[in-house]
């Protein structure tokens, strides 16, 4: 399986939109083979929950959805290894407070670089989903402009 990932992020270097989502059920190893591939590559992944949550904290309320998104980009510049940005946790991205479209935001950092991420939900008849319908945090998305990699 780390093979065909790694196979994978060579080959979505010549895409507009660079963006490998990880996804399955919770604790099927999407975050250990995150993990594989940056030993591979010699990149460690960004963990977003915990970094980026450690700076907003920092921030009083009312300024934190209007500087997330500048601080997740400084922390991705940070972590990219060469064109190569690897990022897990990403649940933080969904708190409603942060105002936040977490696809939109991947999406964005994977038009300058290779971008691949654990997707902390599920991707059903090619549709991806975070929470529960009626939840505060639930989204739902297409797959345009990305590739989905399914662990079973």
């Amino acid at each position: 399986m780390l093979e065909k990932l790694e196979r994978l992020v060579d080959e979505i270097a010549a895409l507009h939109s660079k963006l490998i989502l990880l996804v399955g059920a919770p604790h099927v190893g999407k975050t250990k083979l995150l993990s594989a591939l940056g030993e591979r590559v010699e990149a460690v992944p960004l963990n977003a929950g915990s970094q980026l949550g450690r700076q907003l904290a920092g921030l009083p309320q009312k300024q934190r959805h209007l500087e997330a998104g500048n601080i997740l980009r400084e922390l991705a510049d940070h972590h990219a290894c060469g064109d190569l940005l690897l990022i897990d946790n990403i649940e933080l991205l969904f708190d409603q407070t942060l105002q936040l479209n977490p696809l939109d935001l991947l999406k964005r950092h994977a038009h300058t670089r290779r971008v691949v991420a654990v997707w902390p939900g599920e991707l059903r008849e090619g549709r991806l989903t975070y929470g529960d319908m009626g939840h505060p945090e639930h989204r739902d998305y297409g797959t345009e402009g990305l590739v989905p990699f399914e662990i079973l």
